[in-house]
């Protein structure tokens, strides 16, 4: 508003032009309001990511046919406790393991590497106590073999993320939505375990990994599968860094893998919007695990 003064003598001095009584004020509240909503926004995304879902990618083929390299999915947090590695970054605030609970066989679930801490994802099949062992690739569970029945062949379509590994032939799909396209083709089967919980896994063919001697499971520890057999460096394999995980305990769990919530062939370019689009695997979001 508009302010006239005078001089000690008398004179009147010049208009002065001074903000209303207030404005900066309310300028300060209204930026330091903005700033605590940042702040609740930014607490509540991070206690949602730790203690509900929390989103992870899968960057290889080693859980074939299940999951896909370039699925994107999100994680329970909740099924097997929390601890620092349900943590961004895996701050260290929460001692030991909270609410704690134990996998189940068949569960695919998200764990830090014992030896470099990185994301990796298996299927858990022995629990404390339990007896593991395979034979020929068959697994034997506490003594008894694992059921496995052939299922038709598994075709996956060829892209940038999914190419033909060892053990698979590339073909001209003559059927289904890939008809006429270039395919990779693996032999699939069917596992069921005791409880009656099933699953389909690719196996190539006779490997050195396909016999492993009988293991008792430690007290804490899981032994993991990859649910593509020959393709797969799991609890079979001693725990080296940027390699196999040996068998795993509890404490590193993050997550149950539960839902794919993107999926994608590889072919998208960020300078090319549409491409995002065309390079989605449609069918697979929503595919639950």
């Amino acid at each position: 508003m508009n302010v006239k003064t005078q001089s000690s003598d008398g004179a009147q001095m010049p208009e002065t032009e001074t903000a209303p009584i207030g404005e900066e004020g309310e300028k300060q509240e209204s930026f330091l309001s903005f700033l605590w909503f940042l702040t609740k926004l930014l607490l509540a995304v991070l206690l949602f990511r730790s203690f509900v879902f929390s989103p992870f990618s899968i960057p290889s083929e080693s859980m074939l046919p299940r999951l896909w390299n370039g699925d994107y999915l999100l994680a329970a947090k909740w099924p097997y406790g929390f601890s620092d590695y349900s943590l961004p970054f895996s701050a260290p605030l929460i001692p030991g393991r909270l609410l704690s609970g134990e996998p189940e066989r068949g569960d695919v679930v998200i764990f830090k590497h014992p030896v470099d801490k990185t994301d990796y994802i298996k299927r858990v099949i022995g629990l404390p106590g339990d007896s593991v062992a395979l034979v020929d690739g068959q697994i034997m569970l506490n003594g008894e073999l694992v059921t496995r029945e052939v299922r038709s062949d598994f075709e996956i379509p060829m892209s940038i993320n999914t190419s033909c590994a060892w053990g698979g032939e590339e073909v001209i799909a003559e059927a289904g939505a890939n008809a006429g396209s270039s395919v990779c083709r693996y032999s699939r089967f069917r596992e069921t375990l005791p409880s009656g919980r099933s699953y389909d896994v690719l196996d190539f063919g006779n490997v050195p990994a396909d016999s492993y001697p009988p293991k008792i499971i430690p007290e804490g520890h899981m032994f993991v599968l990859g649910d593509n057999r020959d393709n797969s460096r799991d609890s079979r394999f001693e725990a080296r860094s940027g390699d196999a995980v040996g068998i795993v305990s509890q404490d590193n769990l993050v997550g149950q893998a539960s839902i794919i919530i993107w999926s994608t062939d590889g072919s998208a370019e960020w300078i090319k919007p549409w491409t995002w689009f065309t390079a989605a695997r449609w069918g697979r979001i929503g595919y639950t695990i």
